[in-house]
């Protein structure tokens, strides 16, 4: 892969440093919610640059399920389009990094199943979700 880029958004940037720098002991929950957090690195879609971002860690078995909520806003988050260009990823969870494969859920059954997995996992999901009209994308990333 390229060279690392950090996120051009501040909160994003040092939580990534934070978590990294520690070894996976620190920075390992979203601010102040106390609620987990994973880092997944991607290649991005244009620059094929090394991308590294914070999201809640929503785990099926030995899975893990990766929402582009961005907040309810009106477009999907970037690192959407990175993983739909090249879905090798990595995922780091605390002290452990694993390479995973992310294929994007489309399923209507298993689309559900997940959907109320990551809202039991992280409740404001759900009304991201009332927040905006495009469906929210869910991904599945596997160990390889």
């Amino acid at each position: 892969m390229s060279d690392y880029i950090p996120s051009p958004v501040e909160w994003v940037r040092n939580q990534v440093e934070l978590y990294e720098s520690s070894g996976g002991t620190q920075g390992t929950t979203l601010r102040d919610t106390g609620l987990p957090v994973i880092i997944v690195t991607n290649k991005g879609n244009k620059t094929g640059a090394v991308r590294k971002t914070p999201l809640m860690r929503v785990k099926d078995g030995n899975a893990y399920v990766l929402v582009g909520s961005q907040g309810g806003a009106p477009k999907n988050p970037v690192w959407v389009y990175n993983l739909r260009s090249d879905p090798e990823v990595e995922i780091r969870d605390g002290t452990d990094v694993w390479p995973m494969k992310v294929r994007e859920v489309s399923d209507a059954a298993e689309r559900a199943r997940l959907w109320d997995l990551s809202v039991a996992a992280f409740p404001p999901y759900a009304d991201y979700q009332k927040r905006t009209d495009r469906v929210i994308p869910l991904f599945v990333a596997e160990p390889k």
